[in-house]
């Protein structure tokens, strides 16, 4: 089985192509945290909750005056509460469905038209806006419908198109998108509501998205066998390694399914990584301000910091995961443990710590994103398991893990919001420990129970017979 270069290679196309849409499906899913400060008038969020003068206040800006065009709504807390958490209430929905479909019609359409509605709704967003805030709502929750599909539809193409021995590279080059979206927009969000108006924001990732579906389209396929320019090469390369790997049965094998532990290992590890992720970007603007008495809005850039540091740890992390598979001979199963564990107890470590510095600022932002980064293993431990144990039904797979892991991001800030009602810095590292134990859990659960074989029911004796 000889390697292919990777230079120009339809697979390597495949994962950048993927990692600028899950770019755009990242910016353009927190564009709105970012745009709601300008969108709300500025006496509706002042009432003053009480901050706990533990830290002295340090940024003393200047007021610049700033383009002020934009339209101002006066929602509360609570109703921006609800529109920030309305794009989890699509996006749990189409989770199961996702995978499922792509199975069934394959990831590219899936995809495709996932990043193409969220897109269209995004550019709905500032007409929604204007016409009330359930119509701003519903709009958020169809953006997370639309978004739902597109992990799980990735997945699945993933599983026709990633040999086993370079996925942890591909898979880490697609998703670490995400990252680099969330540190791209966050700062440059600030930045066009300060110099245009808000509607801008909506109105520029919007249209990117558009842009991108045409390129998906023309330059995609969903299995090597009908792509139009891969080489021969490539093709046959693919094609025998993956040979013993996929299933071809039509029906899904719902109850082994069910009953895998090595599935559940995953669920529990998604969803304890995901409490502390989400926990993380909802609330670390609002520690730093009402504790450590500094704007992280202010401050594009390091909000921005962790998931930067996330980003680069993915990208290496995947490279190192297939060298140590590849040519020191690990097996998969310990490489993916080693990986979840480092990912998951060392950001429980630094975020615990982060509680314990009082107000030396300088300090926790770089446990925070130490904490942030050294997630970034994750990506190439549990989270590329799905394709490692069943590779026909990853997309399935991961709809099912995601949709458990989705609702950290419904729950947990606001189980964080009310344990910290006086903003005391106690009260934070509660909120810290909960985060930090439910890592530690997943992270054991997952060494004992995870493997790195392809389980009996997902091959169930069926050889792949490809026309």
């Amino acid at each position: 089985l000889v390697s292919v270069p990777a230079c120009c290679s339809a697979r390597y196309n495949l994962a950048l192509l993927a990692c600028f849409g899950f770019f755009l499906l990242y910016a353009l899913r927190v564009n709105l945290s970012v745009a709601l400060v300008d969108m709300v008038e500025p006496n509706t969020s002042l009432a003053k909750n009480a901050t706990s003068n533990v830290c002295p206040e340090h940024s003393s800006t200047i007021n610049v005056p700033r383009n002020t065009t934009g339209e101002k709504y006066s929602w509360d807390a609570d109703t921006q509460g609800w529109i920030l958490g309305s794009f989890f209430y699509g996006y749990i929905i189409t989770q199961i469905p996702g995978g499922y479909l792509a199975s069934k019609i394959g990831g590219k359409l899936l995809l495709g038209f996932g990043i193409l509605g969220t897109s269209v709704f995004t550019l709905l967003t500032p007409l929604a806006a204007n016409m009330g805030v359930g119509y701003l709502i519903a709009v958020r929750a169809l953006e997370g419908l639309g978004e739902g599909v597109t992990f799980p539809a990735m997945h699945s193409m993933w599983s026709s198109w990633a040999p086993p021995l370079e996925r942890s590279k591909l898979l880490s080059i697609s998703y670490a998108g995400a990252q680099l979206g969330t540190v791209v927009s966050l700062p440059l969000s600030g930045l066009i509501c300060y110099y245009m108006n808000w509607v801008y924001v909506f109105y520029i990732f919007g249209a990117l998205g558009v842009l991108w579906w045409f390129f998906w389209m023309c330059l995609v396929s969903d299995i090597p066998e009908t792509h139009r320019s891969i080489s021969n090469a490539e093709r046959e390369y693919i094609l025998s390694s993956l040979k013993d790997q996929l299933s071809t049965q039509n029906s899904v094998p719902w109850r082994p399914m069910l009953e895998s532990l090595p599935l559940w290992a995953i669920v529990v590890a998604h969803f304890s990584y995901n409490w502390t992720f989400y926990t993380l970007l909802t609330l670390l603007p609002t520690y730093m301000k009402e504790i450590l008495r500094f704007d992280a809005q202010e401050n594009g850039f390091l909000s921005a910091l962790p998931y930067f540091g996330c980003w680069l740890c993915i990208i290496l992390s995947g490279q190192i995961a297939d060298y140590l598979r590849e040519k020191q001979n690990f097996s998969t199963v310990c490489v993916r443990k080693c990986f979840t564990l480092i990912g998951m107890i060392g950001p429980a470590v630094f975020l615990v710590a982060a509680g314990f510095i009082g107000c030396n600022y300088a300090l926790a932002v770089a446990f925070v994103t130490i904490s942030t980064t050294l997630g970034g293993f994750c990506t190439s431990g549990y989270s590329i398991n799905h394709l490692d144990i069943a590779p026909s039904y990853a997309g399935i797979l991961l709809g099912i893990t995601n949709s458990f892991a989705t609702i950290p991001g419904m729950v947990g800030p606001v189980i964080a919001k009310n344990l910290t009602h006086n903003n005391t810095v106690g009260e934070w590292q509660m909120v810290f420990y909960i985060a930090a134990s439910i890592n530690l859990f997943g992270a054991i659960f997952f060494a004992l129970f995870a493997s790195g074989e392809v389980q009996d029911w997902a091959v169930s004796g069926y050889h792949l017979q490809r026309n």
